[in-house]
């Protein structure tokens, strides 16, 4: 797993003093509001100097890099809490030392989908950062859009993967030899609709229609790969 934000933070006490983390943190706080908003590209270093409430001057001395250094700093941030989120959700539904029963097994994936559709909710400025990623990647620096994939969604694939292994090893699924694909699969499943039609979380949907797409992504899954 990557870095978690607790450690990143410790280091960062470690190398920079009180002062400085306290005016780098603030200056990335106010630019997650303005990225969410504005997106990458049309967000300007002064816009987020100013929503930070320091000169430009200031911004740059605190990340020299400018608005890409700043980009990448919000991102890995907001996915690695994300991350840890969803990590602690696939931990708590699915323990690998105990499997559900057969019964129980549509149950646990239904709950494991609601708790990490309920995160676009629960981290709105980060799924509004996604969103933009999404539609401006041809702008995005590549460097940008890699450190947010291994903060992220990389740690929580391997980890969703190394459970529907767990779960094939108790008798429950058949991954077709690759859990990779059948952990994309169900993440597409439980979550495509969703995303798409709220705009990852802009517009919610109401409870029972969500349930009901969620219900259907995993009951279409159960189907491709349940164990005979």
């Amino acid at each position: 797993m990557g870095e978690t934000n607790e450690s990143r933070l410790e280091r960062a006490r470690r190398e920079v003093s009180p002062r400085k983390l306290r005016k780098q943190m603030d200056i990335a706080s106010a630019a997650c509001t303005v990225f969410g908003r504005e997106g990458y590209a049309r967000a300007s270093v002064d816009a987020l100097a100013a929503a930070a409430g320091v000169s430009t001057r200031t911004l740059y001395n605190h990340f020299p890099g400018g608005k890409a250094q700043l980009f990448q700093t919000v991102v890995t941030w907001t996915s690695s809490e994300v991350r840890d989120a969803q990590l602690a959700r696939l931990r708590a539904v699915l323990d690998p030392e105990r499997p559900p029963r057969p019964d129980d097994l549509e149950r646990d994936l239904v709950s494991l989908a609601r708790g990490f559709s309920g995160l676009m909710t629960e981290y709105a400025n980060h799924f509004a950062l996604v969103r933009h990623i999404h539609a401006e990647a041809d702008h995005v620096p590549p460097e940008v859009l890699a450190a947010w994939h291994e903060a992220g969604p990389e740690p929580v694939a391997r980890a969703l993967a190394e459970a529907m292994t767990h779960l094939e090893d108790a008798g429950l699924l058949d991954l077709h030899g690759d859990p990779a694909l059948a952990a994309g699969h169900f993440t597409a499943l439980i979550s495509h609709a969703i995303v798409q039609v709220t705009h990852y979380g802009v517009r919610p949907l109401p409870a029972t229609r969500t349930d009901h797409l969620i219900r259907g992504g995993v009951s279409a899954f159960l189907r491709a790969y349940a164990a005979k």
